[in-house]
Parts: C-alpha cells; structure tokens; sequence
C-alpha cells in the first residue's frame, strides 16, 4: 500500500526560488508516482528572511498548477483546520492528518496539496 502523505521541506539548504520551484515539481512527480494523496510543503513564512521568497512562490506555482488540474487543491496552513471544507478532504484522503501539529495552528509557512 502506498504512503497517503508525504512531506517536503523546501526549506532545507536555503535554495533560492528556482530551486525551490524545480525541488516542488520533482517531488510532485515523484508522489504522483508512488501514488501519494496528500503533501504537506514547508516553505517558511519569512522570519529567517528565505520563506519570506518561497511562500508566495509556492503559493503562486500551485494555483497554477490547480487551474491546469495538475492538483485537486491546496490549503494554506493559515487555513488549515477541522472547520474548513477544503481541510476536511485533504483528512478524508489522509487520516493521519487529524494528528498533524499544525491543523487549527495558522502555521503560515505550510501548504497542503491534495494531488
């Protein structure tokens, strides 16, 4: 069976947004792959002054991607939460995100697809 979620921190390595943006569209390739549901992106949100370029790149890149049906949708982590709609399809293809530290928390350097 394959994995449901997956996580990939964009972040890491401090790369600049075109190697941010070709890290994103490999892993997108590689979960599509393995048949993965649901990603969860760690972008930043701008405090170390690096997420502060890649969020609204990510964000950016998959609005893109959903208007060409690339993705199903995305949900900011500001967005994250029991409450929302979008959030409550991403659980319903990834259980295990009702235990994610970040759901109802307004972590503004996340981003969740659901592929």
């Amino acid at each position: 069976m394959s994995p449901k979620l997956t996580i990939i921190d964009l972040e890491a390595g401090f790369p600049d947004r075109i190697q941010a943006l070709r890290k994103l569209e490999s892993a997108l390739a590689e979960a599509r792959k393995k048949q993965v549901s649901v990603m969860k992106i760690v972008h930043g949100y701008g405090s170390s002054g690096v997420g502060g370029i890649l969020r609204p790149v990510v964000r950016n890149f998959l609005r893109q991607a959903k208007e060409r049906g690339d993705i199903r949708l995305f949900v900011t982590g500001e967005s994250f939460s029991s409450f929302d709609q979008r959030s409550k399809d991403l659980i319903h293809e990834a259980p295990q995100l009702l235990l994610d530290s970040d759901l109802g928390g307004g972590n503004k350097g996340i981003t969740l697809v659901l592929l």
